[in-house]
């Protein structure tokens, strides 16, 4: 597989979703979790979406309860805390592990096309990637990167 439209993931409420029904658009693709120090990181990723989703850009949340248990709850809770909390409506999908021999297949695609400085395993929540139009992975944002500070990159990608 070449390609992040190649995979599939289930949504937060269940349903098998194909990646390649975002070809197309830029995506940001985050490992998300509940109870940790960058929770608060929802608001900016639900801002980016707000701010250019009429222009072809999407954030793709992946809970993960594979860092201290930070997401230990049911997708229903999980779903409900994000909104609540954050307002958030971009896309959810279930809990995942995103590293590891049992990573999700889409997460060892993303690792391998974009490796971490130390290791290629993803360290923390909030890890984001940053994929083009035909799903190509461009880059990698350490969990301590806030979305505001990947904006630059959306927008270069949305006007090529």
């Amino acid at each position: 597989m070449s390609s992040v439209h190649d995979f599939t993931a289930k949504s937060i409420t269940g349903e098998e979703k194909k990646l390649d029904d975002y070809k197309g658009k830029v995506l940001l693709i985050v490992n998300t979790a509940s109870k940790c120090g960058f929770t608060p990181q929802y608001e900016g990723l639900q801002r980016l979406y707000e701010t250019y989703k009429d222009e072809g850009f999407e954030v793709l949340g992946f809970p993960s309860n594979q860092f201290m248990n930070q997401e230990p709850g049911s997708e229903e809770d999980i779903q409900e805390f994000c909104k609540l909390n954050y307002g958030v409506s971009f896309p959810m999908f279930s809990k995942v592990d995103v590293k590891g021999n049992e990573a999700h297949p889409l997460f060892k695609h993303l690792i391998k096309e974009a490796p971490g400085m130390l290791s290629d395993q993803v360290k923390w929540n909030f890890t984001k990637f940053l994929v083009d139009q035909e799903g190509r992975v461009i880059n990698r944002y350490a969990p301590q990167t806030k979305p505001e500070a990947i904006e630059e990159d959306i927008q270069k990608l949305l006007n090529r």
